[in-house]
């Protein structure tokens, strides 16, 4: 990508044949926990777009996430419609949620923290609604009819941890050279510049209004077919974990910490915290101590967060120089 120095483009490209490789040498164990890494990772560059790029502050995603899995698994469990259609009519629906959810906020001057508590609203006032929606099975939870088979089987996402860490390696791969592509592009300048100063942008004629709907509409998408793809991994759906606001605080996490608006931020964020409640679990499943890996993963976040603001990935670009020199 522009603007990695050689050492950053070779670490780029270890880093991919590593994550390429390692499934094939690794326990089941390990891929499961790459698969929930990736999963992060997905979820943080989706809902980085519209927070880190543009400043606004969501933390309502997990309405996006539970609208793209029930709707893929609702069209596949009573219309036998494919996992990737119903995706694509997920990421449809969010974006909708999501602009429609945008127009009303930006359009009355709903900003900043009122704006976030917005997002949970709407996401708690869903997460009830379909707790009483029949169609998608309300509380009893809705569980998709074909277990994991022996054999891959990528169109009807069937299959090993093994496949779906791979087809989830390609999506975030996706999402990473879109942001990539957009940060680089008319509208991603016009993101940033929303971002730095909202006030000023407008005066320059940028169409702030139209700028933070597409923003959150392309968020509330991308964040959906990641929804889709959970369910058919997990194969069962409840309103009370779909849409879940300890989803969202997930979600918002990883990006947070690896670097909020940074393109590898989500993705080093993701792997850290990952492999940091892991080793926590290690650590604490012989102590019988109530509470000891939620406070020992706490400290270690306050931790992060204080000596490394900016999050992590600022500071390890400088540190092992991946970046090129800017005259």
């Amino acid at each position: 990508m522009s603007g990695l120095s050689p050492r950053g483009a070779a670490a780029l490209g270890l880093f991919l044949a590593a994550m390429l490789v390692l499934p094939l040498f690794a326990n089941a164990y390990i891929v499961s926990v790459l698969v929930v890494v990736l999963f992060a990772a997905y979820f943080g560059q989706s809902w980085n777009i519209m927070t880190g790029f543009t400043g606004q502050l969501s933390l309502g995603h997990a309405l996006y996430v539970g609208l793209g899995a029930y709707t893929a698994a609702a069209l596949f469990v009573h219309w036998g419609l494919l996992p990737w259609v119903g995706m694509i009519a997920g990421m449809a629906v969010a974006a909708v949620a999501g602009g429609l959810i945008a127009a009303l906020s930006f359009r009355f001057r709903v900003g900043g923290v009122y704006f976030a508590l917005l997002t949970i609203a709407f996401s708690e006032f869903t997460r009830i609604l379909f707790g009483h929606f029949k169609w998608v099975g309300a509380t009893e939870g809705l569980f998709l009819p074909v277990s994991n088979l022996t054999h891959d089987d990528p169109l009807r996402l069937r299959g090993s941890p093994t496949m779906f860490y791979y087809l989830l390696l390609a999506m975030s791969l996706a999402v990473l050279g879109l942001s990539h592509l957009l940060l680089n592009r008319r509208i991603g300048y016009y993101w940033q510049a929303i971002r730095e100063n909202e006030e000023a942008a407008a005066s320059l004629g940028i169409n702030v209004f139209r700028c933070k709907v597409l923003a959150m509409a392309l968020s509330a998408a991308l964040t959906a077919a990641g929804g889709g793809f959970l369910a058919f991994y997990d194969n069962n759906l409840y309103p009370d974990t779909a849409f879940a606001i300890g989803r969202s605080i997930e979600i918002i996490t990883a990006p947070i910490i690896g670097g909020l608006g940074t393109l590898f931020g989500p993705i080093l964020g993701a792997f850290l915290l990952t492999t940091l409640g892991e080793t926590m679990t290690s650590l604490t499943s012989g102590l019988e101590i109530a509470g000891l890996k939620q406070w020992l993963y706490g400290a270690a976040l306050l931790a992060i967060v204080a000596l490394q603001p900016a999050g992590l990935w600022p500071w390890l670009r400088r540190l092992l120089r991946l970046e090129e020199r800017r005259r």
